[in-house]
């Protein structure tokens, strides 16, 4: 490792890959015309190497691959020691619950992800609907983490319908991608803030930490995810990271927030959000650092690794 050798090692629980090979591992047939930026397997595990970046969650991007966890698998089977693979599943699958339990005996899985298929759809059922629930059933049987995104127009309601989840399922650890703040595209974030009438994405009057948000430190087993996007989100409202971290781990804790980069979804370079995550938690003591840089994820998907 180079310069980073003896930097805080950090679990890098969100990182998406993308194949170079299209042939191999194509695109879900919606997505066949997108145009990304291959980010791939053997990219990540150099620039993890490059960071010390001891271990990593492979996370399925389901806006490109839909539910054709092949390229995640495949990439987090060539190191399992340091490559956990998430999933994510079609719930209206009536096999889903048995695929999952496949994967997780077989592929080494460490977790499901869920995510809002559409941005209009204005009800809970992706996170609640009698199909999910058997997800969420098997998921805790297999003692695996469960992952979602939650966009911001629907958080008033899909925020309490979790809390209720994460009653049901004292036991699973759930993580909310992004910390669960408002957030938004930051190419589409730096265009809004030229025009007049702009409201910041994060300010700090209430460091986007919503009444809804609060509810959930009453469930020990909800954890936050501090991601590449809500280091853009920060530095485009021009609000110290540092700062930032500082108060949300004083509303929730810090042995409850994780560190994800989001590359292959966020621009790169990996060192910038790496660099980035470590520069945030100055604000931290350093046993507070250390939870949220390693401690936290290990202890969630640590057991996952080479299963």
């Amino acid at each position: 490792m180079t310069g980073h050798a003896h930097a805080l090692p950090i679990f890098d629980t969100h990182a998406h890959v993308l194949s170079d090979d299209r042939q191999a591992y194509p695109p879900a047939k919606e997505h066949q015309g997108a145009e990304v930026e291959p980010f791939t397997g053997e990219q990540l595990l150099a620039a993890m190497d490059e960071t010390n970046v001891a271990k990593a969650c492979v996370v399925q991007r389901y806006f490109f691959y839909g539910t054709d966890n092949s390229y995640a698998l495949d990439t987090a089977a060539t190191n399992p020691d340091r490559l956990v693979p998430v999933v994510m599943l079609d719930s209206h699958d009536p096999d889903a619950p048995e695929l999952l339990r496949r994967l997780v005996e077989t592929r080494s899985v460490g977790g499901i992800r869920f995510s809002r298929p559409t941005f209009d759809t204005d009800d809970t059922g992706w996170l609640n609907s009698p199909r999910v629930m058997r997800l969420w059933e098997r998921a805790a049987e297999l003692g695996i983490a469960v992952a979602m995104i939650m966009f911001e127009p629907h958080q008033s309601y899909n925020l309490p319908a979790l809390k209720l989840l994460a009653e049901e399922f004292p036991e699973t650890p759930i993580l909310i991608d992004h910390l669960g703040i408002r957030q938004g595209a930051i190419a589409s974030v730096r265009r809004q803030r030229t025009e007049p009438g702009y409201v910041p994405y994060i300010s700090t009057d209430d460091f986007g930490i919503t009444d809804a948000l609060r509810e959930l430190r009453s469930c020990s087993n909800v954890h936050y995810k501090f991601t590449g996007i809500n280091l853009g989100c920060l530095v485009a409202d021009s609000i110290d990271p540092a700062e930032f971290l500082r108060r949300f781990a004083d509303e929730f804790g810090a042995d409850r927030v994780v560190c994800g980069t989001d590359i292959g979804q966020t621009e790169g370079p990996y060192s910038r959000l790496v660099d980035g995550f470590r520069q945030a938690m100055s604000g931290l003591t350093p046993a507070e650092a250390e939870l949220v840089s390693f401690g936290n994820a290990e202890r969630i998907y640590g057991r996952s690794a080479g299963r």
